[in-house]
């Protein structure tokens, strides 16, 4: 298994809206083309601006697949500029698990 993190922090005060834009709109274009959500957080402590999101793909191959089905799509086309004003810096890490990780047991 391979996971993916991403990382946004925000614009100060533009997590409601951008938690709101996820909800109503984001998260049903994503999941479906994207597959595997581990998890969709905000940070309470630290940088408070910030969202972390984490899929899980079963190879590198898979997760170009997918990413690329999503950007070929028209609905993803019209919800990222809603979102993208938002924020100010975008991370993105592939983690590979160690061989005691919970999901490779």
């Amino acid at each position: 298994m391979l996971v993916e993190m991403r990382s946004y922090v925000l614009h100060p005060g533009k997590l409601p809206e951008f938690m709101r834009l996820m909800t109503e709109e984001g998260i049903a274009i994503e999941r479906p083309v994207l597959g595997n959500l581990l998890g969709f957080y905000s940070s309470e402590i630290g940088n408070v601006n910030k969202v972390v999101h984490l899929w899980g793909y079963a190879s590198f191959e898979e997760r170009q697949r997918r990413r690329a089905l999503l950007a070929a799509s028209p609905e993803w086309a019209a919800f990222v500029p809603k979102v993208l004003p938002l924020i100010r810096d975008m991370q993105n890490e592939l983690l590979n698990p160690a061989p005691f990780s919970p999901e490779t047991q």
